[in-house]
């Protein structure tokens, strides 16, 4: 090799080198946003979902900080129980201008100035407060066991939330695969209908006919992806997701779920449903305030105890002679006997809204049953569809080997068989809505019977 030659291809050496440098950070992040770009798409099982979206939930996180606030109050409830004490120390300094005294024919004088201390540590203890702080407790602690039930309503609304997202995602996603499955086929039908026009077996008019049909679909996928951008949005904000991230629902089946008799579903609401444990709660509630109410016209009975500590010298160190200690012990009792007339309206309206909740209650157990009635038969209902669809893709997948025979043999027309092709196309989306129908159907069902989360 010449020395020339040697002198270009180091210099084409140095050039790759040069370039190279300089493409590898390109290529890193390359590298980097392609993984990014992968990590944003997402398969993800109703399960997960659920959990997903109950854990980043801030109204459930709300809802649990409502408990802990009604626990924080039923501590303070006990608190009351305890004794109360307190402690003081006062300094005080008088300044005696005029400080003579005159009694007659005799006088005396007092100082120009004084000073004192004065010092006082007191115990009091409730011997008996008619029940009251005791009926405080029991409210309290009804109210925290309410509050516990209004997170499991909390994570059954945002559970509820998310299976409608994540079935309505479903939805759209099987309908898109329905779509990019027919536009496949009605292709196979174009190109087969090109080479029929071409041989003079068919007529401009029967391949303009399939490619109407073709423009059709895609405008049912445009509407499909539209929806599917809005549905992915709201579930990924429902989630605690990126936006950004486009997920995938994993396969469900909804036709061979085991049902039980409607009144199996009823008997579970009754029981399980939190809002008609809630109102049992509050029932106890309303007559713990009636008992409250008629402590008010008892008697109360507190010990006490104090210590006192009077020195009037200038130096607030204690010194033998120049102060005093008295202690005392005593019991108080007291009764506002005036509430024996003026307590009873109160009873009266603690009466009414006890009186209240139980015809709340028996409301809500109304709307229950035909809530958990409504659900029920909207269940059954979507499960007959689906088998109802499966027949009639059966029939129409026939339907369309009959017809697509008959046109290869030009016996029908093209009209004839795009017609069949939108038959079982169409019976093919309905299909496949009517299983997330169903699927969410039950999940209601489950919702009215309080079994969301259980």
């Amino acid at each position: 090799m010449t020395t020339q030659n040697k002198t270009i291809n180091l210099n084409i050496f140095k050039t790759v080198v040069k370039h190279f440098k300089f493409f590898v950070p390109v290529i890193a992040l390359v590298l980097l946003f392609g993984k990014s770009a992968t990590a944003q798409n997402r398969t993800i099982t109703l399960e997960e979902a659920i959990k997903l979206g109950v854990d980043n939930s801030n109204v459930v996180k709300l809802s649990n900080a409502k408990v802990e606030q009604a626990v924080s109050q039923y501590n303070q409830a006990k608190d009351n129980v305890l004794p109360t004490g307190k402690v003081s120390f006062g300094y005080n300094r008088a300044e005696i201008p005029a400080n003579r005294l005159e009694f007659g024919p005799s006088s005396f004088n007092l100082p120009k100035s004084a000073d004192a201390y004065l010092g006082i540590a007191s115990l009091n203890e409730v011997i008996f407060g008619g029940n009251r702080l005791k009926y405080a407790q029991q409210s309290t602690e009804l109210l925290t066991q309410v509050a516990r039930l209004d997170v499991v309503n909390s994570k059954d609304e945002i559970t509820y939330d998310i299976i409608t997202a994540y079935y309505n995602l479903y939805k759209v996603l099987q309908s898109k695969k329905v779509v990019d499955q027919n536009l496949a086929t009605i292709d196979q039908q174009i190109k087969q209908a090109q080479r029929f026009f071409d041989q003079g077996i068919v007529t401009k008019n029967d391949v303009l006919r399939f490619q109407l049909q073709r423009a059709n679909i895609e405008l049912n996928g445009i509407d499909l992806e539209t929806n599917r951008k809005i549905v992915n949005y709201n579930l990924d904000i429902l989630l605690g997701l990126p936006e950004t991230t486009q997920l995938t629902t994993s396969n469900v089946n909804e036709g061979d779920r085991q049902i039980d008799p409607l009144q199996n579903y009823l008997d579970t609401a009754l029981t399980e449903r939190a809002e008609l444990k809630q109102l049992d709660l509050r029932t106890k509630v309303a007559e713990t305030n009636i008992n409250t109410i008629k402590a008010n016209t008892t008697p109360t009975l507190a010990a006490s105890a104090g210590l006192y500590y009077v020195d009037v010298n200038a130096d607030p160190l204690p010194r033998s002679g120049s102060y005093i200690t008295p202690v005392t012990v005593g019991l108080t009792f007291g009764w506002n006997f005036s509430s024996l007339w003026t307590n009873k309206n109160k009873v009266t309206e603690a009466k009414i809204e006890r009186e209240e909740v139980t015809l709340n209650k028996a409301i809500t157990i109304n709307n229950v049953k035909r809530e958990v009635n409504e659900d029920y038969q909207n269940y059954m209902m979507a499960v007959d569809k689906i088998k109802l669809l499966q027949t009639s893709i059966e029939q129409a997948g026939e339907n369309n080997k009959i017809l697509d025979s008959k046109y290869q043999s030009n016996i029908a027309s093209a009209t004839d068989r795009a017609d069949a092709e939108t038959l079982l196309y169409q019976a093919q989306i309905n299909l496949e809505l009517a299983k997330a129908d169903a699927g969410l159907a039950y999940y209601t069902l489950l919702k009215s019977t309080g079994k969301l989360n259980k």
